[in-house]
């Protein structure tokens, strides 16, 4: 049962504001009769609440965390960096989950400053240019994981996105590839969009066009990557190689390629990224591009606490890194 201060307040039989002030450190309680509350308290088994610190002092030692799912393996990753890293300095994380609903995702940023949380960091934001507005009523630094943005207030820990597209699809160049396809993620994520930028430039150099029926959106899940894929198999002629927005999707597109009789990587060379665990146990192991999950979650928590403790932070770009696996090692050997 959960000791409130009303309770401590009638077995010591003062005040309800006398026991607050008591067990707030306020010089306003005569020393005897504080150490009377504040022991009273203990034996009662009283836990200060975070929020009623919080409401006293119109602040908490607690970072807001918004993520569109924790069942994304990706999205997992980045909470347990940005996690350990804030206990290890003392702060608590509250965790809120917005869907891919930019709605959602504001009403939860909302919701984390109301509750005095100190700093917010957001992955994967849905929102964009709504962002503005709310930042003008809010007094908390906010970090975005995997979202570039230039607005003035907003700071970001991101991959490098264009280069990361390139990276996939100039692997698929090089094993002989020459019809590629790609499933991207929600349209207004900046990800999806520097992606798909990386991999049309990657044609470009070897005058190559991406073909619109072999471009696709999905929902960065499974299974938008299975119904994307499944559609593009309707056009003719296929591609001969996939690169797809995240590793999810790519094991969606995986599937629908092997229901439909195409072989991996011998009729379709396929490649994801993010390198989540997954990857390399798929049928065939899946070619990626690796982000440095747990880094970026750290990084992100790092660049909070200089905001908090009022020192100047620069946003930060990261590169991935290709991991080759047998999703793409064809007969010719694979990129050497």
């Amino acid at each position: 049962m959960v000791v409130s201060i009303k309770e401590i307040a009638r077995r010591a039989g003062v005040s309800h504001s006398t026991v607050s002030r008591a067990l707030h450190q306020s010089p306003l309680v005569r020393p005897d009769t504080a150490v009377r509350i504040r022991t009273l308290a203990e034996e009662m088994g009283y836990v200060p609440s975070a929020i009623g610190r919080g409401l006293a002092t119109r602040s908490t030692h607690t970072l807001g965390l918004v993520v569109t799912t924790i069942a994304d393996p990706f999205v997992s990753e980045v909470v347990r960096g940005a996690e350990e890293l804030a206990m290890d300095h003392g702060y608590s994380v509250f965790l809120c989950q917005s869907g891919a609903q930019p709605q959602r995702e504001l009403a939860a940023v909302r919701a984390l400053h109301e509750n005095r949380v100190v700093g917010v960091i957001v992955t994967s934001s849905r929102v964009g240019d709504l962002y503005g507005p709310l930042l003008a009523q809010m007094k908390v630094p906010i970090v975005l994981i995997n979202n570039e943005r230039s607005d003035p207030g907003i700071w970001f820990v991101s991959i490098d996105d264009r280069h990361g597209g390139m990276l996939a699809t100039e692997h698929l160049l090089r094993i002989g590839r020459r019809r590629i396809g790609f499933i991207a993620g929600w349209p207004e994520a900046t990800s999806s969009i520097g992606r798909l930028r990386g991999c049309v430039e990657a044609l470009d150099r070897h005058a190559l066009r991406a073909s619109p029926y072999w471009t696709a959106s999905a929902n960065g899940r499974m299974d938008g990557g299975y119904a994307a894929a499944a559609d593009m198999l309707s056009c003719r002629p296929l591609p001969d190689g996939l690169f797809c927005y995240n590793d999810l999707t790519a094991i969606g597109a995986l599937k629908a390629l092997r229901e439909h009789g195409l072989r991996v990587p011998d009729d379709i060379a396929v490649v994801g990224f993010d390198d989540i665990a997954m990857a390399a146990f798929t049928c065939p192991p899946l070619t990626t591009v690796a982000q440095p999950r747990l880094d970026m979650g750290r990084l992100a928590v790092c660049m909070l606490l200089d905001l908090i403790a009022g020192r100047s932070v620069e946003s930060q770009t990261l590169e991935g890194s290709l991991v080759i696996r047998e999703s793409t090692l064809a007969a010719q050997g694979g990129d050497q």
